[in-house]
C-alpha cells in the first residue's frame, strides 16, 4: 500500500499491456516504467478477497509456491497489484523433463492446499510458472475461484494435455517431444499421445485411465449434446490429485549418454589449459561486470558457474536435453540461480500464439549484456553451414559484450566432423572470422589458449 497510479500511468495500460495477457477476463498484466503491475477486474473481486482474506495467499507465498504482490492505489480497476518481479522469463517447450515435472508436482500441492482453504485451481497450464533459483513458482495470482461442493475439477483435461503428455511421451518416446509444446501451445491433444504412446502403456492403470480413457471420453462426448462426467465431492477431486500425484512422480526417464554428455571428458584440452580457459574468461567478466549472462552451448554448466561469481542472472542453454536435464538436477540440489533450458541457436524459440505476439521469441524475450559463445562456432558455421557474416550479425543483435572462442579448422574436433562430410568451408578461416565480427563489434582482448589452437575473443559491440 502507498503506492498510487497517476493518471498518465492510467491511460497508458491499454497501450502498455502485455500481449499474452487478454485471454482471462479476470485480469490482465501491463507494463508502466520497466515495472509490472497486474489488473484486477471487478469480475474477479470476490475471488480475490477470498484468496487475500482466508490465508491462501500467505500460506503459498511463505513455502514460495506462489509470487507475492503488493496493492497499488488504481481507480479504473477493482484493485491493482505489482507482483515480484522475475528476471527472466522462460516458456515450458523450452523446459527440461524434470523441470516440467517439478512444474507438474508444485501446480497439484499446490490445488490440494487451495481446497484446504475453500478454494481451487480454474486452470492448469504450466505457462502459469517460472522459476526461482530452480524451484518454480506460480505466477498467475487470479488462477484461483472459490471451490463448491460437488463442482468438477475444471483443468484435469488442461492439466492432462499440457503436463502429463508432454511427459509420458518423454518418458516412452523421446524427450525432444518436449519441444512440441511450442507447435501445441493449448496441451498435446489426448487422441495424439493416446496413439503415440506404446501399446504397453494401455496396461498401465493411471496411464490407462487419464490418456486412453480420457482420449476415448472425449471422442465419446464430442458426438453428443450432453455434459461430461457428474458431480464430485472434495474427497473424490482429492483422490483424482493424489492419483495423477502418485503418476508423475512414478514418470522418470534414463540418464543415458548423450554425444554432448560427456563432452568436456573427451575433449583435446590439457588440464592446465582448460583452466587458462576458466581464467580467461574470469578475467572478462571482471572487467564487464554483467548484469545478466547467456551462456549458449553450456553443456553440464561449468562456465556459467564461473559466471555466476560475478552476476545471479545466469541462463545456460544447450540443445541437448540430457545435458540441461543433468544440469537443471545439480542446480536445484545446490539452489543454484542459474537457469538452464533447452535451446537450438539456429533454431530459437520463435514469437508464437495470436498474431504471433502472444508469446515472445527467446531473443527477445531474454535480455543479456554478456554472451558465452565457447566451442560452438565450428557447430554453427560447419554443422549447419551458416557463414561468419550471418553470425556476426545475429550475436551482434542479441548481445553487447561477446565472449566467443574460435577453434581452427585443424582442430580434432572439426576434423572429426569433416570425416563423413565433403569440406566445402574454404571461408572458415581466422582472418575471415575476424573481418566479419569487426562489422559490428571491436576487439577489446585476444587470448590464445596453450596446448591448443584454439582463440578466445572479447568483443565489445560497436
Amino acid at each position: 500500500h502507498g503506492i498510487e497510479l497517476n493518471s498518465n500511468w492510467l491511460i497508458g495500460m491499454q497501450k502498455n499491456r502485455d500481449p499474452s495477457s487478454f485471454r482471462d477476463p479476470s485480469g490482465y498484466i501491463f507494463f508502466e516504467r520497466g515495472e509490472i503491475f497486474r489488473a484486477i477486474n471487478q469480475s474477479y473481486a470476490k475471488n480475490y478477497d477470498l484468496l487475500m482474506n482466508c490465508g491462501l495467499y500467505d500460506d503459498l507465498v511463505k513455502k514460495g509456491m506462489l509470487v507475492s504482490h503488493k496493492e497499488v492505489k488504481s481507480n479504473d480497476t477493482y484493485k491493482t497489484i505489482q507482483p515480484e518481479l522475475i528476471k527472466v522469463i522462460s516458456y515450458p517447450y523450452e523446459w527440461s523433463f524434470e523441470q516440467l515435472k517439478d512444474v507438474a508436482l508444485c501446480l497439484l500441492e499446490i490445488q490440494k492446499i487451495s481446497m484446504n482453504f475453500g478454494m481451487t485451481l480454474k486452470d492448469a497450464t504450466p505457462f502459469n510458472f517460472q522459476f526461482i533459483s530452480n524451484a518454480p513458482i506460480l505466477i498467475d495470482t487470479l488462477s484461483f475461484e472459490t471451490y463448491t461442493e460437488g463442482q468438477l475439477w475444471k483443468p484435469y483435461q488442461q492439466f492432462c494435455e499440457t503436463i502429463l503428455s508432454p511427459l509420458l511421451l518423454a518418458k516412452h518416446v523421446d524427450p525432444k517431444l518436449l519441444s512440441t509444446m511450442s507447435v501445441f501451445k493449448e496441451g498435446i491433444p489426448l487422441k495424439i499421445t493416446s496413439k503415440m504412446l506404446p501399446f504397453k502403456t494401455k496396461f498401465m492403470l493411471s496411464t490407462a485411465l487419464n490418456i486412453h480413457a480420457h482420449a476415448r471420453s472425449q471422442k465419446k462426448y464430442a458426438k453428443k449434446d450432453t455434459k461430461i462426467g457428474k458431480k464430485l465431492s472434495k474427497n473424490s477431486i482429492i483422490g483424482i490429485i493424489d492419483n495423477l500425484e502418485s503418476l508423475v512422480k512414478g514418470i522418470s526417464i534414463s540418464n543415458e549418454k548423450t554425444i554432448w554428455s560427456e563432452y568436456y571428458e573427451e575433449t583435446n584440452y590439457t588440464d592446465d589449459s582448460f583452466q587458462q580457459k576458466q581464467s580467461i574468461i574470469r578475467k572478462c567478466l571482471k572487467k564487464i561486470k554483467p548484469s545478466v549472462v547467456l551462456d549458449l552451448g553450456s553443456n553440464t554448466g561449468i562456465f556459467a558457474e564461473i559466471a555466476q561469481e560475478f552476476t545471479e542472472h545466469v541462463i545456460a542453454c544447450d540443445n541437448d536435453h540430457g545435458v540441461i536435464n543433468k544440469l537443471y538436477n545439480k542446480c536445484k540440489k545446490e539452489k543454484s540461480s542459474i537457469l538452464p533450458l533447452v535451446l537450438d541457436i539456429t533454431n530459437p524459440s520463435p514469437n508464437i500464439g495470436w498474431m504471433n505476439n502472444e508469446r515472445s521469441g527467446f531473443f527477445k524475450r531474454v535480455n543479456t549484456d554478456v554472451v558465452f559463445a565457447l566451442a560452438i562456432i565450428h557447430h554453427i558455421s560447419i554443422s549447419n553451414n551458416i557463414p561468419f557474416e550471418k553470425i556476426a550479425e545475429f550475436f551482434a543483435s542479441i548481445t553487447t559484450n561477446l565472449i566467443i572462442e574460435f577453434v581452427p579448422k585443424s582442430d580434432s574436433q572439426i576434423q572429426k566432423m569433416l570425416l563423413t562430410r565433403e569440406d566445402i568451408f574454404n571461408k572458415y578461416t581466422q582472418e575471415n572470422f575476424e573481418k566479419e565480427m569487426l562489422e559490428y563489434f571491436s576487439i577489446q582482448e585476444i587470448f590464445k589458449i596453450d596446448d591448443s589452437k584454439r582463440i578466445i575473443y572479447y568483443f565489445k559491440r560497436l
